[in-house]
C-alpha cells in the first residue's frame, strides 16, 4: 500500500462526490406493517423528489405501491407526513401530492380519489389518515386554504367515496392523531391553540364514534396548556395509551378504568418526539400485549419491549444506533421501522419475533466506497449557556491523505433546524462528503434540541438567537481548545431555523470565518406575517409576544443589524418555499450587496422548504466547497461548477 499523500486539510481528493450524494439516496419514512408484508414511502430525488409508496416482505423484493406520476405527499402544515394509510394487507389510501386528494388503491388496481376535487388548487389538504377497523371510514386532518384564513379539522369520510368529508372535531387551531380504538366504537384525537405548539402544550379527547360515522359527545383525557400529550394510541384489548410529559419527560401512560393514569416507563428518557410531521409513532403493540418503544437515554436512541403489566423494559440487541424517523408499527409478532446507525445508512428493517429473523428489506443508499473513507462521529459534551450543550463530532478521514504536521482542520459547524429537532449519528453521506475532503464536522444538539427533557428543550424559550448560537459557538470552542479545529477556519451551517442560527452567528459574533444558510430567517417581522399557519405564532414562545415584545425582535434579527454582516455567506433558498419565503434571503442579499460582504446566492425553482431534487442537492454540496475554498483560500479538489461569489474582491 502506498504512503498517503501529504496536502491541507480541505484539499484532498474523494471518491464521494455530489452526484454520489445526491443520486444514490433515497428516504425511507413511514414504515407500516400488515401481515408479513412491510409499507413505507421512499423519497426520491432521483425522480424530482417524487415520493414512493413500496412493499415489501423478508421473501420477495421491493416493489412499488403507487404507480409513476403520483407522488405520495401531503402539504398540512407544510411538512406533511401521515400521507398513507393500510387496511387489511391489500388496500391503500395516499394523498397525492399533485392535487392532495385521497386516492383509494388496491395493490393489483389503480388510483381512485375518494375525496372531491378542491375548490382551488391545493386548497383542501389531508393527512394522518386512519381507516376504520371495519374498513367503511377513513378519519384523517383536513387543512382548509380558504379566502378568509386557514382552518384545521378532524374530518371523517366514507373510505369509498361516497360522501364528502365532514367535520368531526373542529373549532380549535390545530389538531392531530384520529385513532380508532380496535372495536371501532370510539376515536381518540388530540388538538391544541396558538401560540402552543404541540410540544408545548395539547389536549388528548376521546368521543364514541357511531355506525353512522357520527362522533358522539367528547370528553378530555389528559394535557392542557402546560402539558404535551402525543401518540394516542390503543391496546388490542382497547385500552387507551399516550405520551405525556407531565415529569418533565415523554414518558408512557395508560388510562385506567377509573380516569386515573400509569405511567408505565417512568424514567428520566425521552418516549416521544417534537410533533413536526404527522403520524409519528414511538411505541406499537405486539399481539400478546407487549408494546416495542423508542425511546432516547442522555440522547442515545433505544428500541426496547416493555411488559405493561410490571413496566419491565428490556432493551433489543439490534446493530443500530439511531431509529430514524420514528415510524414505529407492529403487527401480530412483527414490527416494522426505519434504522442505521454510523456507518449503516438507513433501512428498512422487519423484525419477527417468533423466529428472530430480523430483514432488511431496503437500503437508502448502498456504500459504494471503502471504509476507510467514513468519519465514524464521537459523542461530546461541553459546557455551553445554562449548562451542557451535546453534539457529534466527525473527525476527516481518507486513507489517501494526511494533512501537514501541526496544521488543524477547519471545522464545519451543523444546526440543525426546528429548532426543537435533534441531530444523530446516522450515517449521512453528506456529511462524508466533507470529512473525507479534509474537513472536520460537529453536529450540536444546543439548547432546545429534543432528547434531554422538556427544562432542556424549554431553554430556548424567549431565548432563540441566543442560546441555539451560544452552544453552536462553545462547540467550536471546544473543539479549538481540544486542538480538533483550526480557530481562524471555523465554518457554520445550517437550514430552517438551523439558517437562523447561521446568520445570527456570522451578524452578532467573530466566532466564524463563514458560512451558508439554507432557507434561513433573517427578519422576524416580516417573517411572522408571511410564514403558514402552524408556525405563526411560534415565535411569540421562542422570542416573545408580538407586539409587546416588537423591540426584542428587531434587535434578535439579523437583517435589522446589517452594517454587521461582514462575514462571507453562502445562501440557497427554493422559490417554492412557503415556511420561509425567497423574500427572506433576497433581503439578505441586498444588504450584502450594499455593504460589499462577498456573499454567493444561489435560488431554486421548483423546490420547497427542504431540497429534494438530485441536481439541487448536488449542486449545494458543489457550492458550498468551492465557496468555502475561495473564501478561506484553498483550492478544492475535483471539477467544481463555477459559482459566482460577488464582492470577494
Amino acid at each position: 500500500m502506498s504512503e498517503p499523500t501529504v496536502a491541507p486539510f480541505g484539499t484532498w481528493s474523494s471518491p464521494i462526490d455530489a452526484a454520489m450524494v445526491a443520486g444514490e439516496a433515497v428516504f425511507l419514512s413511514e414504515t407500516v406493517v400488515r401481515g408479513d408484508g412491510v409499507f413505507w414511502l421512499e423519497g426520491r430525488p432521483a425522480e424530482a423528489g417524487r415520493c414512493v409508496l413500496m412493499r415489501a416482505d423478508p421473501w420477495s423484493p421491493p416493489q412499488d405501491v403507487t404507480p409513476p406520476g403520483s407522488s405520495v405527499r401531503n402539504r398540512v402544515h407544510e411538512y406533511g407526513g401521515g400521507s398513507y394509510a393500510v387496511h387489511g394487507t391489500s388496500t391503500v389510501f395516499f394523498v397525492n401530492d399533485e392535487d392532495q386528494r385521497v386516492y383509494r388503491q388496491e395493490l393489483d388496481g389503480d388510483p381512485v380519489a375518494v375525496t372531491p376535487e378542491p375548490p382551488a388548487h391545493r386548497s383542501h389538504r389531508y393527512a394522518d389518515l386512519r381507516v376504520s377497523p371495519d374498513g367503511r371510514f377513513v378519519a384523517c386532518v383536513r387543512e382548509r386554504h380558504e379566502a378568509d384564513g386557514i382552518v384545521n379539522e378532524i374530518v371523517i369520510f366514507p373510505s369509498d367515496g361516497s360522501a364528502e368529508p365532514r367535520v368531526a372535531a373542529g373549532g380549535r387551531d390545530f389538531a392531530a392523531c384520529p385513532r380508532f380504538a380496535p372495536d371501532g366504537m370510539r376515536l381518540a384525537w388530540i388538538e391544541w391553540d396558538m401560540p402552543n405548539m404541540p410540544w408545548d402544550g395539547t389536549e388528548l379527547k376521546v368521543a364514541p364514534f357511531g355506525e353512522d360515522g357520527q362522533l358522539g359527545e367528547a370528553r378530555v383525557v389528559a394535557g392542557g396548556a402546560d402539558e404535551s400529550v402525543v401518540e394516542p394510541s390503543w391496546s388490542p384489548d382497547g385500552v387507551l395509551h399516550f405520551v405525556s410529559d407531565r415529569s418533565e419527560w415523554w414518558n408512557l401512560y395508560r388510562e385506567e378504568p377509573d380516569g386515573s393514569h400509569a405511567n408505565l416507563t417512568p424514567m428520566a428518557a425521552e418516549f416521544a418526539v417534537p410533533m413536526w410531521e404527522f403520524g409519528y409513532s414511538t411505541y406499537a403493540f405486539l399481539g400478546d400485549g407487549r408494546i416495542a418503544c423508542l425511546y432516547r437515554l442522555e440522547g442515545v436512541h433505544h428500541l426496547s419491549m416493555l411488559d405493561p403489566q410490571t413496566s419491565e423494559l428490556i432493551d433489543l440487541d439490534l446493530p443500530h444506533a439511531c431509529f430514524e424517523p420514528p415510524y414505529l408499527s407492529a403487527d401480530g409478532t412483527r414490527l416494522a421501522f426505519v434504522a442505521g446507525g454510523p456507518t449503516t445508512p438507513p433501512q428498512v428493517v422487519s423484525l419477527d419475533f417468533v423466529t428472530r429473523a430480523v430483514d432488511v428489506l431496503r437500503e437508502s443508499e448502498h456504500l459504494r466506497v471503502d471504509e476507510g473513507y467514513v468519519s465514524v462521529p464521537e459523542p461530546i459534551a461541553f459546557p455551553a449557556e445554562g449548562g451542557t450543550a451535546y453534539a457529534f463530532y466527525y473527525p476527516p478521514r481518507n486513507p489517501g491523505f494526511v494533512a501537514p504536521e501541526g496544521e488543524r482542520p477547519p471545522l464545519l459547524v451543523h444546526c440543525h433546524g426546528g429548532p426543537t429537532s435533534e441531530v444523530t449519528p446516522e450515517f449521512d453521506l453528506s456529511k462524508q462528503y466533507f470529512t473525507s475532503r479534509g474537513f472536520a464536522l460537529v453536529d450540536v444538539n444546543y439548547g432546545g434540541s429534543t432528547g434531554y427533557g422538556r427544562p432542556f428543550r424549554d431553554r430556548l424559550k424567549g431565548r432563540w438567537g441566543v442560546v441555539d448560537v451560544l452552544d453552536s459557538i462553545a462547540a467550536a470552542r471546544y473543539l479549538v481548545e481540544q486542538g480538533m479545529a483550526d480557530p481562524d477556519r471555523l465554518i457554520i451551517t445550517g437550514g430552517s431555523a438551523g439558517g437562523w442560527t447561521t446568520l445570527c452567528a456570522l451578524t452578532f459574533h467573530d466566532t466564524f470565518a463563514t458560512g451558508a444558510s439554507y432557507y434561513g430567517v433573517s427578519d422576524l417581522e416580516p417573517f411572522a406575517t408571511s410564514t403558514h399557519k402552524f408556525e405563526l405564532k411560534y415565535t411569540d414562545t421562542l422570542v416573545g409576544p408580538w407586539p409587546e415584545a416588537a423591540e426584542l425582535w428587531r434587535s434578535r434579527s439579523p437583517m435589522r443589524h446589517a452594517d454587521l454582516m461582514d462575514r462571507p455567506v453562502l445562501i440557497l433558498q427554493g422559490l417554492e418555499d412557503e415556511v420561509v419565503p425567497p423574500s427572506q434571503a433576497e433581503i439578505v442579499v441586498e444588504a450584502l450587496e450594499a455593504k460589499g460582504t462577498p456573499y454567493a446566492y444561489l435560488a431554486f425553482e421548483g423546490e420547497q422548504h427542504g431540497f429534494r431534487k438530485a441536481e439541487t442537492i448536488a449542486r449545494c454540496l458543489e457550492a458550498e466547497l468551492a465557496f468555502y475554498g475561495l473564501v478561506l483560500g484553498f483550492e478544492p479538489a475535483g471539477d467544481l461548477a463555477p459559482l459566482d461569489v460577488r464582492n470577494l474582491g
